[in-house]
């Protein structure tokens, strides 16, 4: 049996235990004494090089001169643990794809008319139903043309909550119908819009919506859209543009034709056999279902029976429905799809892969939480590793400091570098309370507490009050939100969810407040008033009159002379109860309040304009000719939170 010299050093032990000090600090010393050592043997040091191979006998014998005794241990090799994943299936033959219905994305601004597009053509009435007739989350729907064709549309949220949403439905679809109203062109959202369908590379129809009203320009839509580089083809580009009247349901025919058209051009086609693969396009929790997703299938054929992963949860397929949930037994590619039989909600936008069994898919689940904790230990490590490098760039700085002190100088400086840092006594200590405000999120789907979330991401006003989201999930607000909320004396927000008369009965007990919202931005709104709530109020100063002083002298009050400003009044008027300040060159040298204030030797409480006084202050202070005497009264303002979350 041979070694290597820096084998030989990690091999040296001390009784039966063996050492294992930092390589950085130690293995160098380590290889050192091995060299050492070995000048006590007989071996031929001169023929040692880097890399030379000791044999087992010299090894024992330098650690026997080291004084020390050695054990053989089994060098453990990690097992890398198998990968058990599901990954998508390669692309199919060509021989076995079958043409399939476009997936069809509405996208636009709010209130440009989407959903009642999306309600004219499916002859429904979503619009009505919609909180404030905005579209609070995605739907997926399929809708039977006259023609025979089928198409499956997208209506996205269009308020500017909702740009994650916006971007998922782009990234599932096949053509995006860009809404934008004739009579207000252009907005913020219809330009995120371009860029999420650009950024998918998705072709764009443009549906110039509301064209029966007077002040409709369509034309300047278009050439609004050309600094954008969505060029129709009027303009020489190929970009299709349709006229219509979403609400009179004028040239939705022609809509649809070109839709239909232009997948044609892209000869859409899907494999449906095989295991399923689809995307996650909503999920919530149903009362009577459980978890729910609403899906688009892209391959395969789903049915009752099949055992799906999603992100970090599978789920074996007990119920399928339509969109206007009816049952269903099979569907297939470009079919949108309600699933019932998941363990837990996935997240909107998670990948669904058909697996073999469920202990296939617990397999799956496992592995992919292995991967997660493994991503998270090497982030904590990166953290940590850049913390040890902090700390030791400081402390190599602070020895450099005092390397040419001697111990009492270096211990005197290391007190004086470290005083701030050591613990006052209890008596001594103070605290600074923190204003927060402590809340949970509850949403009837994943969508849309995603876009609150995303909102509240953005909030910049910790310096006046911290926002703390303790807790959210999916589903109607429980007892177990009330409980949370009570330990961080917070409160709990719904969003088109529901609190049943126990929790709210358990609320008012424990006086927590529960916030039920439809609508977005009244949910923030509402939000704001309870940060703005939480701060304490400020004092405006209100200027009731200014003074300028004209003369000085002194009056004996008893034994004491008693400095005294003559003034007079220049605006307003100086009232004896109220707070005074004095100000010279712009700068307040005094604040407080008057012990007398005189017109010709009489006491009076007000001084008006144009009127001369004599006046003394609560203060000895260095009066000077020309300073200015404030009069003013202090009002107590609320204060508003300054986060602005941009709509």
């Amino acid at each position: 049996m041979s070694r290597s010299i820096d084998s030989a050093a990690k091999l040296v032990t001390w009784g039966h235990q063996q050492i294992q000090p930092p390589i950085h600090q130690a293995f160098s010393h380590q290889k050192d004494h091995v060299f050492e050592a070995l000048l006590h043997t007989n071996i031929d040091i001169d023929s040692i090089e880097q890399d030379f191979v000791l044999d087992e006998k010299w090894i024992k014998e330098v650690i026997k001169k080291s004084g020390m005794k050695f054990k053989w241990a089994k060098l453990s090799e990690e097992k890398v643990k198998e990968n058990k994943d599901a990954v998508s299936r390669p692309p199919a033959d060509p021989a076995v794809l079958v043409p399939r219905s476009p997936v069809v994305t509405i996208m636009g601004h709010v209130d440009h008319g989407k959903t009642t597009l999306l309600d004219s053509l499916r002859k429904t009435q979503v619009a009505a139903m919609e909180a404030g007739g905005i579209t609070q989350h995605i739907g997926a729907f399929l809708v039977h043309l006259p023609s025979g064709e089928k198409i499956t549309f997208l209506d996205t949220p269009g308020h500017a909550a909702f740009s994650a949403m916006r971007a998922r439905g782009a990234n599932v679809t096949d053509i995006v119908i860009l809404v934008v109203a004739a009579d207000d062109g252009v907005m913020k959202q219809t330009i995120e819009s371009i860029q999420h369908a650009k950024n998918s590379m998705v072709p764009i129809i443009l549906a110039v919506n509301k064209c029966d009203k007077p002040e409709a320009d369509h034309e300047n839509v278009k050439k609004e859209l050309l600094a954008y580089d969505v060029i129709c083809e009027e303009y020489g580009g190929d970009v299709q543009s349709i006229n219509i009247s979403a609400l009179k349901g004028n040239n939705l025919m022609a809509l649809a034709e070109a839709t239909v058209a232009l997948s044609e051009v892209l000869e859409l086609k899907a494999d449906c056999t095989g295991p399923v693969e689809g995307t996650v396009i909503e999920c919530r929790n149903d009362k009577g279902k459980g978890p729910v997703t609403t899906t688009i299938i892209r391959r395969g054929t789903l049915t009752k029976g099949c055992v799906l992963v999603a992100g970090k949860s599978w789920a074996k397929v007990r119920l399928m429905f339509d969109e206007n949930n009816k049952p269903m037994n099979a569907a297939g590619p470009s079919t949108p799809v309600e699933i019932v039989g998941w363990k837990e909600l996935p997240s909107a936008g998670d990948e669904i892969l058909e697996v073999e069994s469920e202990q296939r898919a617990r397999e799956v689940l496992e592995w992919r939480k292995y991967v997660e904790a493994q991503e998270k230990i090497k982030q904590d490590l990166e953290v940590i590793e850049a913390k040890q490098k902090e700390h030791h760039e400081t402390y190599k700085k602070e020895r450099e400091s005092f390397s040419s002190m001697n111990w009492r100088q270096r211990k005197s400086a290391m007190y004086r570098a470290n005083k701030h840092l050591m613990a006052t006594r209890p008596k001594e200590r103070t605290e600074v309370d923190e204003l927060s405000l402590p809340i949970i999120v509850k949403g009837d789907v994943d969508g849309s507490v995603e876009a609150i979330l995303n909102i509240l991401d953005g909030y910049d006003a910790n310096e006046q009050c911290n926002l703390e989201v303790i807790h959210f999930g999916v589903g109607d607000i429980s007892e177990n939100d009330i409980v949370s909320a009570e330990i961080f004396s917070g409160l709990v927000y719904g969003f088109n969810v529901n609190a049943n008369k126990e929790v709210q009965q358990m609320a008012t007990k424990k006086g927590i407040k529960i916030k039920l919202h439809k609508v977005i931005y009244k949910l923030i709104d509402d939000l704001k008033d309870e940060l703005s709530d939480k701060l304490s109020p400020v004092f405006e100063e209100n200027i009731m009159g200014e003074a300028s002083v004209l003369a000085l002298f002194h009056v004996t009050i008893g034994k004491k002379k008693v400095p005294v400003a003559g003034c007079r009044v220049q605006k307003g008027q100086l009232h004896r109860k109220m707070k005074f300040k004095l100000i010279r060159d712009g700068h307040i040298l005094w604040k407080g309040s008057l012990t007398s204030l005189k017109h010709l030797k009489e006491d009076i409480t007000v001084v008006k304009t144009g009127m001369e006084c004599g006046l003394t202050l609560d203060k000895e202070i260095d009066i000077k000719l020309g300073d200015e005497i404030i009069c003013y009264e202090e009002k107590e303002v609320e204060q508003n939170i300054s986060w602005d979350p941009g709509f």
